[in-house]
């Protein structure tokens, strides 16, 4: 298990939780450096995040922002099995059954700086018993990846099961297959 985390919208990572988004949109934050961000790790913790957040950019029916405290707490783990880069809007688009971000957002996000983003189509787990670290400084900043003490020691479960996460991943190779001609 690699001690890195990925930060994310508090609200993204709770969807990703309860197996609601099965996929990551990302653009990079400032601070990616000069090549910019990949995911360049295939295993990390998911670091929820508050700063930016704001429940008018996701669709969900309840988003209850939940407020910055003096601690973080790490519930769930994630695998990117597939992980590219998407240069068509059209392809993102099609990608909303697979997260919650309003068609503003996927908008905004692809057409930051130069057009495209990174996905990344994940199994996430949950985990038993949540992590909970203080809130540091070091954490700080807009970039995806922060590195992480030593986890402790806990327990994982797939919080979607193995028929539905394989639905979800062809759901995925489908459109990101199919869609793969130029923006009209």
């Amino acid at each position: 298990m690699k001690s890195v985390g990925f930060k994310e919208w508090s609200l993204v990572c709770d969807a990703l939780g309860r197996g609601e988004q099965s996929i990551i949109l990302r653009k990079g934050g400032i601070a990616e450096g000069r090549e910019g961000f990949s995911f360049q790790h295939r295993e990390f913790f998911l670091f929820p995040t508050f700063f930016h957040e704001q429940g008018a950019k996701v669709r969900i029916a309840s988003a209850n922002l939940p407020e910055a405290h003096d601690t973080i707490t790490i519930r769930w783990y994630a695998k990117a099995e597939h992980a590219l880069r998407i240069d068509s809007l059209r392809i993102a688009k099609a990608l909303a059954p697979l997260h919650i971000l309003t068609p503003e957002v996927v908008r905004e996000r692809f057409g930051y700086k130069d057009e495209g983003l990174h996905v990344a189509f994940l199994r996430v787990f949950q985990l038993s018993p949540s992590w909970v670290l203080q809130n540091e400084r070091r954490f700080a900043g807009c970039r995806s990846w922060v590195d992480l003490p030593p986890p402790p020691d806990m327990k994982m479960r797939p919080v979607v099961d193995g028929a539905a996460h394989q639905q979800l991943r062809s759901k995925f190779d489908r459109l990101t297959s199919n869609l793969l001609t130029p923006d009209s």
